[in-house]
């Protein structure tokens, strides 16, 4: 009997270590076709610093409390609480040897579409590839263009504090198997132009539903409560509704939204708070038409308790 049992170990240790196997063949790291990126040419800076502010790198990857031109310096910012850990931004500056300058724009796009890194890892969920996936091959050469032109830092970021299992990369193949998607997080039938423009800002380039929609258990959406807010992913408090159903916002006009992001003041004279200081600051720096474009789409979407 004692045989039977080993010989019966044995196997299921041999069907574990098959089926492990088979889940890292299945979830590995999945680049984008190299054509993807291919005659780009030249980037367009001013659109390259539009999609900047849009993507709000500065609010992450600035020193913690920068202000001014140190916010163009992406020398790595403050730890990124959470449930799995503390996240820490590394340096993404033009340094060639600590930041990314010596990126070309295939390794860039990878990383900002696929969640994948220059050699070849999975990237943490952190830094939300899942939202800049939808974003066009066009803005992303812009972005890298601009970034390009930004102060070069040797800062060297520490490293995440994850502890088991969140700190074994190779798991994040199988998250990305569940969450990872490039396609609309809302279907929106008989959208303007305009309406579009938002969505692909809202749910592109400016990761709004990273904080206000909720999470489950394994950090994925809930695909159904699209930017209902809830907890702070980052940690204590609550992040708002932004939805037509908001019992803050819901009344809100679209030149109202317009008018809180570029000033940062609300229709009753309350001012912005909190994390939301820094992404203020960003939605600031957009065209007019592109704040109208993401009050829009607010404005749209399926409201939600």
């Amino acid at each position: 009997m004692a045989s039977t049992f080993l010989k019966a170990i044995g196997g299921l240790a041999v069907l574990g270590a098959a089926g492990f196997a088979a889940f890292v063949v299945v979830t590995a790291p999945d680049r984008q076709e190299l054509s993807t990126w291919a005659n780009q040419g030249d980037a367009d800076l001013e659109n390259g610093r539009s999609v900047f502010f849009a993507g709000g790198c500065s609010s992450c990857h600035a020193p913690a409390g920068a202000t001014g031109d140190a916010r163009l310096v992406l020398s790595g910012g403050a730890p990124l609480k959470s449930d799995f850990g503390s996240f820490h931004a590394p340096n993404i500056s033009s340094d060639a040897e600590h930041g990314i300058g010596a990126w070309t724009l295939a390794e860039f796009g990878d990383a900002m579409t696929r969640g994948v890194g220059r050699d070849g890892e999975h990237l943490y969920p952190s830094f939300p590839y899942g939202s800049y996936a939808r974003m066009t091959p066009k803005d992303i050469n812009d972005l890298y263009g601009f970034m390009k032109t930004l102060p070069a830092s040797d800062a060297v970021a520490p490293p995440h504090e994850l502890g088991f299992p969140f700190n074994q990369r190779v798991l994040l193949g199988g998250w990305k198997l569940l969450f990872h998607t490039s396609e609309p997080r809302v279907e929106l039938t008989d959208a303007s132009d305009m309406v579009k423009r938002g969505q692909y800002l809202v749910e592109g380039p400016g990761h709004c539903g990273e904080c206000h929609t909720p999470r489950n258990a394994l950090g994925g959406f809930e695909s159904d409560k699209w930017l209902a807010g809830g907890p702070n992913p980052e940690g204590e408090g609550t992040i708002p509704n932004i939805t037509p159903g908001s019992k803050s916002m819901g009344s809100w006009s679209e030149s109202e939204i317009v008018a809180y992001l570029e000033t940062g003041f609300t229709p009753d004279y309350d001012s912005v708070g909190g994390s939301m200081v820094e992404v203020q600051k960003n939605m600031a720096e957009l065209s007019a038409s592109d704040r109208e474009a993401i009050a829009a789409y607010l404005k749209a979407i399926p409201a939600r308790d």
